[in-house]
């Protein structure tokens, strides 16, 4: 692997989304540093709007500092992912920071493409998620540790994950965690079970009837290592295995399943997905 350079970024990007009469508009985009959004998408109609956050660098690196904040106003429904993979480098001794927080009153979808820790990684993740109201969240996380592609596993470094759900500030959903490199947990039962790739699909808002879980519990056959968990306005499904592809098809078709009930429209794959 070519070293990177040891120069660190700090970026912040704020969006906020409204709905106007028929139509889901970007009313605010605030940036500072090397996170930014594409231009908006509609390819559903007005009712929806796409867009593509990028961060322009390679990679990140010990020392970078990324936040987002993303705001979505009553019956307004967004739609957010990224072009490609993040990938969090090697460090020098720094720790790499991400922190998202996402106040929604209406409809927002998050749907990241994986996130790859390199061996030798020290990283920081932090996700909030503030429903108000009727709000409803349909969104996903897949993590690869190592790069199991080049036989290279995740036996130096440190991942420590946070991820909050609240609604109306009561406390949902809480749950934090930290991989070390070259921890016995990585090949636990307990843990990742030898696998390289976990994912969590998280459905807020809204309950989830027992014919949908049954068909989402139905995915086990063809995916491995598969549960379903639901609560009475939360649903998870969680992925382990050994591909970020595999997962992202697995979540691809729970997307699928869940979208019409959670945000009241059909299923209809990103188009990135697709090129």
């Amino acid at each position: 692997m070519s070293e990177l350079p040891p120069e660190s970024w700090h970026a912040q990007l704020r969006l906020a989304y409204e709905r106007r009469e028929a139509r889901t508009v970007l009313s605010e985009r605030r940036h500072n540093g090397p996170l930014v959004v594409q231009k908006s998408l509609y390819p559903e109609g007005e009712a929806v709007c796409h867009n593509y956050i990028l961060h322009p660098p390679a990679g990140i690196v010990g020392g970078d500092r990324l936040a987002l904040e993303v705001r979505v106003g009553e019956a307004a429904h967004v739609v957010l992912s990224t072009p490609g993979a993040a990938k969090w480098y090697r460090s020098a001794g720094r720790t790499a920071a991400q922190h998202m927080l996402f106040d929604v009153a209406g409809i927002l979808e998050w749907l990241p493409q994986e996130t790859i820790f390199f061996p030798g990684t020290a990283a920081e993740l932090d996700t909030r998620i503030d429903l108000a109201g009727a709000a409803r969240y349909l969104g996903w996380e897949i993590y690869c540790f190592g790069r199991p592609a080049a036989s290279e596993r995740f036996d130096t470094g440190n991942v420590r994950q946070r991820f909050e759900i609240f609604r109306n500030g009561r406390l949902l959903w809480c749950e934090q965690g930290r991989i070390d490199g070259g921890d016995g947990l990585l090949d636990s039962a307990a843990g990742l079970a030898g696998e390289a790739v976990a994912g969590t699909l998280f459905a807020a808002g809204v309950a989830i009837d027992a014919a949908t879980i049954e068909a989402l519990r139905a995915l086990r056959a063809a995916s491995g290592r598969l549960a379903v968990t639901a609560f009475e306005e939360l649903l998870l499904v969680r992925y382990l295995g050994p591909s970020t592809e595999h997962a992202r098809e697995v979540f691809a078709v729970a997307r699928g399943i869940l979208r019409p009930l959670v945000c009241g429209v059909p299923d209809q794959a990103l188009r990135i997905w697709r090129t």
